[in-house]
């Protein structure tokens, strides 16, 4: 079978981005976005989605990190969105509720080609070190319109704020994995109007 592999760059006056994506991978990762808390969630969704990616980028982070993590989940939905192809045979949906210590969260995937996010998080702190965790929402609102995927994030419950985010990107891996698995069974577009 064709490999499902999507190569994306994207250069602007505030970030320079490289993504090379492989769906059908081993989980291996090499992720530099000059943001270590960005960089250990990227690992862990390559790793649970079993979804090889390597990844460089470099933004203005002087200014703000807003515009590099936008941008990285506006690079990494083109990237999925085009490795995907038509998404013949795909299961199309998936989801996962995952647990990390004191938190629990579950995402739902649907890769129909109709994006919208629903994100509802219970732990309230705004930072890890110096990453405003409130820009986890910006990046998933970047990759779920250029993924054309619908994206339901529930976080249930979680003290402890690394955790918490843990448990959304590990959920987010394992739903996408299971999402553009092939399905044996699905011969043509997993849709009743032929078409996504």
């Amino acid at each position: 079978m064709k490999p499902r592999t999507a190569c994306i760059k994207r250069a602007t006056r505030e970030t320079r981005i490289e993504i090379t994506l492989t769906l059908d991978g081993r989980g291996r990762f090499d992720v530099d976005t000059g943001l270590p808390f960005l960089n250990h969630m990227l690992e862990l969704f390559s790793r649970h989605a079993l979804m090889d990616l390597r990844l460089r980028a470099r933004g203005d982070l002087a200014v703000d990190y807003h515009h590099t993590v936008e941008d990285l989940g506006l690079c990494l939905g083109r990237a999925l969105d085009k490795a995907l192809g038509d998404r013949r045979g795909i299961q199309r949906y998936g989801c996962a509720t995952i647990p990390m210590d004191d938190a629990l969260s579950r995402v739902v995937v649907d890769l129909g080609g109709r994006p919208y996010l629903v994100y509802e998080v219970a732990n309230k702190r705004r930072k890890i070190m110096a990453f405003d965790v409130s820009l986890i929402e910006e990046f998933l609102q970047a990759f779920c319109v250029q993924a054309r995927m619908n994206l339901h994030v529930a976080q249930f419950y979680g003290r402890e704020p690394h955790h918490a985010y843990e448990s959304i990107f590990k959920a987010l891996a394992r739903a996408l994995r299971e999402a553009v698995a092939r399905d044996a069974r699905e011969t043509g577009i997993p849709s009743s109007k032929g078409t996504l």
